[in-house]
């Protein structure tokens, strides 16, 4: 497999930005993915004692598919967030103050308009990243795959509506579920890929139009019996990554 996207989303349900290299770090995912997020305000969430919590506690596009309308960029630098909705003038602000995040928090928080519930704040906890599951880790799709359940769906499907770290090419469709336990060597990284990803309402989101005009979740239910595309793997040894860099098991020719 090679890699031919790399990813990150530095605030929960706004904007890809995509990279052609990274530096991975053992158990961590991606530098400054997931970094921010905008909690509900019925959210528990405590940055003075992070815990994960389940996507609804937080904005995203599960359940606030506007979200695909606003365009962000983060630059980890100097700490500033843009946000560009379509209609409106831009936000820019810094995520390094309570001022700036306050800012940000009611600026997304008018723009969800009747979504928002409560106060939502813009939250940032050192440390803690607002992933989809449980663990600190790097998210990996086939586009063989993805290609598979397109042909099944009859109309193309952007990669972005999957949100994932890394696309590769290479293989065949489900291919990446024979690595599921194993370990994988990935550019100058090792991970180890532990669960398959199951899809959620946030794929049925076109991340151009913010419209759900697809039904992924479904699709892949009626035609291939599962929910899943693509899987999570947790870094074990770090080490840049690049696209064009290969993909492959350490433990014999598992990808056919």
């Amino acid at each position: 497999m090679r890699v031919e996207h790399i990813y990150r989303y530095p605030v929960k349900g706004l904007t890809a930005e995509a990279l052609e290299e990274v530096l991975l770090s053992p158990g961590e995912c991606l530098p400054h993915d997931r970094r921010f997020a905008l909690a509900q305000g019925d959210s528990p969430m405590d940055p003075a004692a992070p815990a994960w919590l389940p996507k609804r506690h937080f904005g995203c596009l599960a359940y606030n598919a506007r979200l695909a309308a606003l365009h962000s960029a983060f630059d980890p630098k100097t700490g500033t967030l843009a946000i560009r909705p379509p209609d409106a003038p831009p936000l820019l602000a810094s995520t390094r103050t309570a001022a700036g995040r306050a800012e940000i928090g009611a600026f997304l928080a008018g723009y969800l308009g009747e979504e928002a519930r409560g106060t939502p704040r813009f939250v940032e906890a050192p440390g803690h990243n607002f992933t989809d599951v449980a663990a600190k880790c790097v998210s990996i799709i086939g586009l063989a795959s993805l290609h598979a359940l397109e042909e099944k769906a009859g109309m193309p499907l952007d990669p972005l509506r999957f949100r994932a770290n890394i696309y590769v090419s290479g293989a065949t469709p489900w291919a990446e579920f024979d690595l599921l336990g194993q370990e994988v060597l990935l550019g100058g990284a090792r991970l180890r890929v532990f669960k398959r990803i199951v899809r959620c309402p946030a794929t049925e989101v076109n991340p151009e139009t913010a419209e759900r005009d697809a039904a992924p979740p479904k699709w892949l239910r009626e035609h291939f019996g599962h929910a899943d595309l693509g899987v999570y793997a947790e870094v074990l040894e770090g080490g840049r990554i690049a696209v064009g860099d290969a993909l492959e098991p350490t433990q014999g020719d598992l990808l056919h």
